[in-house]
């Protein structure tokens, strides 16, 4: 059973500078253009931002993750959508394939800003009435959204890729408790043991693991190191230590969101025992910052999938990320 095409007519589909590939490749499995925006800036610095067609009475969706420059891609974004509202768009779909500020989802220092609820708030107040995402950093953060919100998941994409080799012998292994549940229904698909790092964080760049909490990883030889998202690397080093030291002789790390700050990519493959690095591309990385044991899986099908549902009004809950 094919599924019925998306009217071209009805909708508009638009990209921000981020990630314009994906974007593109989400627009062609929806058979729907992939229309132009022209972004410029004047001379005191401030973003010129013009959408390329007509969006009145139609639905627009707006492509853009908010990596780095993070706080340029955000001010994109919310222009956009202003854009759209203030042009007669019916509908206006914010598509944030990756929603950095999730990581600022609580208050644990006095006098900081929850962030990830602020640039909920400023999504909404700009116009958006629908947001996508996937993977949030914590679960906590759906619920900062005033307007109807899908989390997503990777992790189809990461099934199928996984299900052509043999894991004989393999325990997926979360770096900390908060991701536990997450890797923990990972593990259940693939029908693997789970373990969770304890984990405490002394700084952005810098953690310890004391100890694994779980399943008994000695006596696995392979370990699959599942994450939600990796910067500097700082935790996937200090968890393949620990595991290293308990016997495992090849590990894979899985990660949603590749951000690869500070040089994080290179110092994850300079561990001989880490034999590959698999991420999506919720974050354009070019070809020049790649490496060959990294691996880069499309979330585009889940994209449109999750596009196509809410265009006909059809359930997203196979897709979402609390999901089995």
């Amino acid at each position: 059973m094919t599924n019925p095409p998306i009217p071209a007519g009805e909708v508009c589909f638009f990209s921000g500078s981020s990630n314009p590939q994906l974007a593109g490749n989400i627009a062609t499995k929806l058979g729907v253009p992939l229309e132009s925006t022209h972004i410029s800036r004047f001379s005191n610095d401030n973003l010129y931002i013009q959408l390329g067609a007509s969006v009145r009475y139609r639905r627009v969706y707006i492509v853009q993750s908010l990596s780095q420059p993070v706080n340029d891609h955000l001010m994109e974004l919310l222009m956009m959508i202003d854009i759209a509202r203030g042009a007669a768009a019916s509908e206006v779909h914010a598509i944030i394939p990756y929603y950095s500020y999730g990581r600022s989802d609580k208050k644990d220092a006095p006098r900081i800003s929850i962030t990830a609820r602020l640039v909920a708030d400023l999504l909404k107040t700009a116009g958006a009435t629908h947001v996508m995402s996937m993977m949030f950093h914590s679960p906590q953060v759906h619920g900062f959204f005033g307007l109807p919100t899908d989390p997503l998941s990777s992790r189809p994409v990461f099934n199928e890729y996984l299900s052509k080799r043999d894991l004989t012998g393999t325990i997926i292994v979360s770096p900390d408790m908060g991701q536990a549940k997450s890797a923990a229904r990972f593990a259940k698909v693939l029908g693997l043991p789970v373990a969770a790092g304890n984990k405490e964080r002394v700084s952005d760049t810098k953690v310890v693991i004391s100890g694994l909490v779980g399943s008994q990883v000695h006596g696995h030889k392979r370990a699959l190191i599942y994450d939600d998202e990796i910067a500097t690397g700082g935790s996937i080093l200090e968890l393949s230590r620990v595991l290293i030291d308990e016997g495992v002789e090849d590990i894979t790390v899985i990660c949603t969101h590749g951000v690869f700050s500070h040089g994080g990519l290179g110092k994850l493959a300079a561990v001989p025992e880490i034999s590959e690095v698999i991420t999506t591309d919720t974050i354009y990385l070019p070809p020049e910052e790649k490496h060959p044991k990294l691996t880069v899986l499309s979330v585009a099908p889940i994209f449109a999938a999750a596009i196509r549902h809410n265009f006909n009004r059809e359930s997203l809950s196979d897709l979402f990320v609390f999901g089995e």
